[in-house]
Order: C-alpha cells, then structure tokens, then sequence
C-alpha cells in the first residue's frame, strides 16, 4: 500500500470519529430526555347519584261520616228509650218516666252512633317513596410533580404517567403519548 493512500484513510478515520466525537458530546449536552415523575397523587370526586326506594305500606282511613249530627242514634235511643221507660212507674209517673227514658235513650243513642263512626274505617295499600343517594368516587385525573434536571414542577394530567414524562427536543413536557 502506498503511503499517501494509508495517510488518507488514516485522515479520514480521525475525520470520522472527530465528527462522532463531536455529535455524541451534543446529545449529552442537551440534557435527559425524560423528566422524572417525583408524585402522582389521584384526584377523585365523590359523586351523588340519586335514585327513588318504594315500600308499600298500609294506611287505616276513617269512612266518610254520613249522619254528623248522630239524629239517627239520638232519634232512635229516644224512642227506645222513651218505650223503656214507659214500662216503670203509673200516672203522671209513667209520663215522667217515659220523658226521662227518652232523654236518656236519645243520649246513650248519640253516644252509640259516634263510637261507632270512630271506629268505622277500612285500610289502603299505598306506595311510599323517597329519594336516596348512592354515592360513588369518580375519577379526575393526577395532580404530577415531576423534575427536570434541578427544575421542579407540576401538572394536572388525565392518567398516570408512570415514572418518567417524555420530553421533546426542547426540553418540554410530551402529554399527548397514547399508551
């Protein structure tokens, strides 16, 4: 081999591994190429969502009175009554025993007739219901703190970035990475 011509090549390999020399001190220098996640914290909501619970329960309702005054009680203890009472006594005692038999009869007769409309009801199924709440946590995202370098900072992020953020050739955060 001529020397000139292995000059040449040995020229041409310290011009190459110069230039690589050159090329891997500029990767160095531009830095990481991930930031470091330093904390993840979970963001969660806590949401209501209401529903409606029915129970069928039994209701006991007081029938419509149909005689408010209670007459028909009063009119017929009188007479019942007044026909007792006109069983006792003679004379004007009869009379007397008569009157007073009726107004008794015509109390009593009253008093029958409201106990019994108290106590006349009938009873209902009904449907109650009320609104309940059925709680349950809804996920917002990821409160990031992350470090470039000697820089810290932080970012809300829709999902868990892991351990490292890539960043472009700028040196800023790449959100949009779909795993």
């Amino acid at each position: 081999m001529n020397k000139s011509m292995l000059a040449g090549i040995g020229i041409g390999v310290a011009a190459a591994l110069g230039v690589a020399a050159v090329a891997s001190l500029n990767v160095f220098e531009r830095g990481p190429q991930y930031a470091q996640v330093v904390s993840a914290t979970p963001i969660k909501e806590t949401v209501k969502t209401p529903r409606q619970e029915c129970r069928n329960v039994t209701v006991t309702h007081r029938r419509p009175v149909q005689d408010e005054h209670r007459i028909t009680g009063s009119v017929l203890g009188a007479v019942a009554g007044g026909v007792i009472g006109h069983q006792f006594g003679g004379g004007r005692g009869k009379d007397v025993a008569t009157v007073v038999g009726a107004l008794g009869g015509g109390y009593a007769g009253n008093q029958i007739q409201g106990s019994l409309q108290e106590s006349d009801t009938y009873t209902t199924t009904q449907q109650r219901c009320k609104t309940v709440y059925d709680k349950s946590e809804k996920m917002l995202g990821y409160d990031v703190t992350y470090k470039i370098g000697d820089q810290q900072g932080k970012i809300r992020m829709d999902r868990d970035p892991g351990t490292q953020i890539p960043l472009d050739s700028n040196g800023q955060l790449i959100l949009n990475n779909k795993v």
